[in-house]
């Protein structure tokens, strides 16, 4: 078995001088934080070298690691701020308070001790920064600094801006291998060290050693597109795909990490004077070592370089290995960091059957239920929602039904940026597969656009009368037609983009921002807002989701009746009639669809191909657009 004792605190990068750098021989090489329970750590005190086996057996008292390497018993520190809550975003639990510039700090458990010292003025303010900070080496804007010293201590930090939305810049041979790399959002890229760090896939006896991840600090101010280092062409051909949606990714973020001292791979390759071939020989067998024994664990780093590999160099040259002979490595730099494919699969596998089974009782949750301090209960027009704020955004999420477990499914960066297929060639409706495995369609709401004349004159007046519906009332008309026995797509949940300023786009129909004015969230803000855009999520319609909760599967394959007629699925005849049946059964449930197109009905195919029909023997449909239903009065009919 490995030590899995053994740990370093690596930093993020290197020097641009590191050879001006105090050796690290003299100093004691700190030991591993084993993961108890998963949620907290515990840390032996520092020892020399020579001590580590008798301490891996020694027990200590629980201590929280600082960024310097100094242990602090825990408890000690100073208590959080008035304001802060605790948020969980992504399986990470993290204390988040508002700083004193407008931006917000999320603060993981082992920066929460150090608050403080992680307060934006006693690292970032602009005369302490400037004067203090060292620029490391690599593609990413990154830099080493110290904090203000309070009470005593100054910790060392590494300040990275997070590039989430960028291009990666890959050689041509890893870009051929992993086509679809993107940088990791802030939170998942701490969700996935985390993850990595608690180590419950792949063998028990392999532990790889990471830096400790304390905060991720979002400034007030936002970038302008010329600011972000991102092609101005892509972002625009982002936006025409969905307006508003992609603007969120001009805030900015910037993860906080704990530096130590040490040498990458390559600076030892230097210091040794090594030849070209010895160099290259070091190097492999180094990143061979990492990335077979991150395999081994379920993940890797698409762009595994020599100077992601901190070690420890001794006073006669030769590399600190661990009592077993392996050298003794910490990895650093997760902005690509991710799971293999089998291990993403079988993760995907989890979160999906967790995702389906709550699905199915969205609404039978007990609605007092205690909920976590970052969500609230709400409803809106008759719909009940778990409502929460979309942190890495800075959107607002509104998710139907009564169910926590529900929630982190539906933040953007879990669908927002995966491969999609356009449904429509002149709406911005997209289907996709989050990255928990869940098949989605997601749709930007056209609230506040005056709707195109129809093809039927005499819907002309009414439509423009009517307007297109609020993202609220498509829910709400969605799940109270299910009610009265229409079939209908399933409303997931509603995302409100963060983005707000002068590029928010023309509004030439407010009838529907006036109408609901008094709608607030649980915050007290505006629920509609002509300053944001707004995305309906609905459910991929492939079964009912009490089928798919029981057992897991393709039961249904839908398509849209105006699909089937050009495939020759159903014929003219059979067309013209479904769409009657269906202004009938709207009718009947006291609504009426002012568009009704042939693309607003789905109908069903089983397994064997078969188009499933109702009890009468005729195609069964479900109704997958909302935005001009209204309700009619159905007294005479």
């Amino acid at each position: 078995m490995r030590n899995s004792g053994c740990r370093m605190r690596p930093r993020d990068s290197v020097p641009t001088t590191p050879v001006t750098k105090p050796a690290p021989d003299s100093e004691p090489f700190p030991l591993a934080c084993a993961q108890t329970g998963g949620a907290y750590n515990r840390c032996m005190a520092q020892v020399p070298e020579e001590q580590l086996t008798a301490a891996n057996s020694a027990r200590r008292a629980p201590v929280v690691i600082a960024a310097t390497g100094a242990c602090s018993v825990a408890g000690r520190a100073a208590p959080l701020p008035p304001g802060a809550s605790f948020v969980d975003l992504l399986g990470v639990r993290y204390a988040h308070f508002g700083t004193r510039d407008g931006g917000d700090l999320y603060l993981t458990e082992y920066g929460q001790p150090f608050w403080e010292h992680l307060l934006p003025r006693n690292w970032y303010a602009k005369e302490w920064f400037e004067a203090k900070r060292e620029r490391l080496t690599g593609t990413s804007t990154i830099y080493k600094v110290p904090t203000r010293r309070i009470r005593g201590r100054a910790l060392q930090l590494v300040v990275r801006w997070s590039r989430v939305g960028e291009e990666v810049p890959l050689d041509t041979m890893t870009i051929n291998k992993f086509v679809n790399a993107e940088f990791n959002s802030p939170f998942e890229e701490f969700a996935l060290l985390m993850e990595l760090r608690a180590g419950r896939s792949g063998p028990p006896g392999i532990r790889i050693r990471t830096q400790k991840p304390l905060a991720i600090f979002v400034p007030s101010e936002r970038l302008q597109l010329w600011q972000t280092g991102r092609s101005e062409s892509r972002i625009a051909a982002k936006l025409a795909r969905h307006p508003g949606v992609e603007l969120d990714i001009l805030r900015q973020y910037v993860v906080l990490y704990g530096w130590v001292k040490g040498l990458d791979i390559t600076e030892v390759a230097s210091l040794n004077q090594l030849r070209p071939d010895m160099q290259e020989a070091l190097f492999a067998r180094a990143t061979g070592l990492v990335t077979d024994e991150l395999e081994l664990k379920g993940y890797r780093v698409v762009d595994m370089k020599p100077a992601h590999i901190i070690v420890r160099r001794r006073p006669d040259g030769s590399l600190l290995r661990d009592r077993h002979g392996q050298l003794a490595y910490a990895l650093v730099d997760y902005e690509l960091l991710e799971r293999t494919p089998s291990h993403e699969q079988a993760v995907r596998s989890v979160h999906r059957r967790h995702y389906l089974q709550h699905m199915a009782r969205r609404f039978d949750i007990a609605s007092g239920k205690p909920l976590p301090a970052h969500l609230r209960a709400t409803n809106v027009l008759g719909v009940d929602y778990i409502f929460g704020h979309a942190e890495s955004t800075g959107g607002l999420l509104w998710v139907v039904g009564h169910d926590p477990d529900l929630f982190n499914y539906f933040l953007p960066e879990r669908w927002r940026r995966t491969s999609r297929e356009r449904l429509s060639s002149s709406h911005e409706v997209f289907k996709t597969r989050t990255k928990d495995n869940i098949h989605l369609v997601w749709r930007v709401s056209r609230v506040g656009d005056t709707p195109s004349p129809a093809s039927d004159p005499e819907r002309v007046r009414a439509i423009l009368e009517h307007g297109f519906n609020s993202p609220f009332e498509e829910f709400a008309h969605a799940l109270e037609m299910s009610r009265a026995g229409v079939s209908t797509i399933y409303p997931r949940a509603i995302y409100m983009t963060g983005h707000k300023g002068k590029a928010e786009r023309e509004v030439t129909d407010a009838r529907r921002y006036q109408q609901f004015a008094a709608l607030r969230t649980p915050d007290g803000t505006p629920a509609m807002s002509p300053r944001h855009e707004y995305i309906l999520v609905w459910g991929f319609w492939n079964g009912p989701d009490e089928l798919l909760a029981a057992q897991d599967g393709q039961y249904y394959r839908g398509i849209n009746a105006e699909q089937a007629r050009a495939e020759g699925l159903i014929d003219g005849q059979a067309l013209s009639e479904l769409m009657e049946r269906a202004r009938r059964r709207l009718r009947a449930a006291g609504f009426e669809d002012l568009n009704l197109k042939p693309d607003h009905l789905l109908i069903s195919f089983n397994p064997d191909n078969q188009m499933v029909t109702d009890t009468v023997g005729k195609p069964a449909f479900r109704l997958c657009n909302f935005e001009l239903v209204r309700r009619v009065d159905t007294g005479g009919s």
